[in-house]
């Protein structure tokens, strides 16, 4: 019961306040990670895993030891606020929308850089618009679902981490010569972390919209993205909102075409074609596409939230 009370405690604030907008503990943790990455990196598997471990797990110690305080459940609620992001990707997402709707696309892009790690400066109002509705989907499993999901199995210390771990594989999980080995663990980790929450993910996403398309998609389609969990959370989710994701992108100055997610037919190849100037119309049509995406972390938060309730009532009544 207390853990549950957290729970809806850390959510009501993070809807209230959101993310505090100066000297948050992940930024912070991230600066410390970039400093140690600088002095200690090295083209080796084991050098990121030892790496890795002195970043995280003293703050996993730290947070298991103080959650055992008589006051424990404050250092809880205070960590999971921190942890999640519910409210920060809405308003994030909800920039983009806005600049689209205004007609205003370098705004756009702007705000779609700050969600991806992608180049977002030759972006079309269509790409920003694709780009955005895949951050909220990622995103809504990264810092909202899998957060809540491993307070519920390990409490504070679950959350650290979990969310350390994943800064980590968003600095160093990426295949390019500097991280291919070195940021090998936080990636391989992140993996193991996030299997059953994305599927859970996945599965709320297949429930709060149309469910038939998005079980397809992700049934026919998860299996050619790259993340073996990103590709099941936006299989689901693009199929659940009946859009069309992927497509072609640039990572680090390459670029990359990613498999099509969605209920239309996916391509076998590539299409080598040059993005078409998008319309008024068309920029409408993507701040719409992006709302959705935000009401359907909505609405399966809501389905996560009615199963934990009745969990509890089931152990309470038990």
């Amino acid at each position: 019961m207390t853990a549950f009370l957290v729970l809806l405690g850390a959510l009501t604030l993070d809807r209230l306040f959101g993310d505090p907008r100066r000297f948050h503990p992940l930024a912070g943790f991230g600066r410390l990670a970039q400093g140690l990455e600088r002095r200690f990196h090295a083209d080796s598997r084991l050098r990121g895993a030892l790496l890795l471990i002195v970043l995280v797990l003293p703050w996993v110690v730290l947070a298991a030891w103080a959650a055992s305080l008589a006051w424990g459940w404050i250092v809880s609620l205070l960590v999971l606020v921190l942890a999640l992001g519910w409210r920060s990707l809405d308003e994030h997402a909800e920039r983009v929308a806005v600049s689209l709707e205004q007609g205003d696309l370098d705004g756009a892009r702007a705000g779609t850089g700050m969600l991806v790690s992608r180049a977002t400066d030759e972006m079309d109002a269509d790409g920003v618009s694709r780009a955005t509705v895949e951050s909220v989907l990622e995103n809504g499993n990264d810092a909202l679902f899998a957060t809540v999901f491993w307070f519920l199995v390990a409490g504070a210390p679950g959350v650290v981490a979990y969310r350390l771990v994943n800064t980590l594989d968003a600095m160093w999980g990426y295949r390019t010569p500097r991280h291919r080995h070195f940021g090998w663990a936080a990636a391989r980790l992140d993996d193991v972390l996030n299997y059953i929450p994305a599927r859970l993910t996945a599965l709320a996403y297949a429930a709060a919209g149309r469910m038939g398309s998005a079980l397809r998609c992700w049934r026919e389609q998860a299996a050619a993205w790259k993340s073996p969990n990103a590709g099941p959370v936006m299989a689901a989710g693009a199929g659940a909102l009946g859009v069309r994701l992927g497509g072609y992108a640039y990572y680090h100055g390459r670029r990359e075409w990613r498999p099509s997610l969605g209920p239309e037919p996916v391509p076998d190849v590539a299409p080598d074609i040059a993005p078409e100037t998008a319309s008024e119309d068309g920029a409408a049509s993507g701040a719409a596409r992006i709302r959705r995406a935000m009401a359907l972390v909505d609405r399966a938060l809501a389905l996560w939230m009615a199963v934990v309730v009745i969990g509890v009532s089931f152990v309470v009544l038990a």
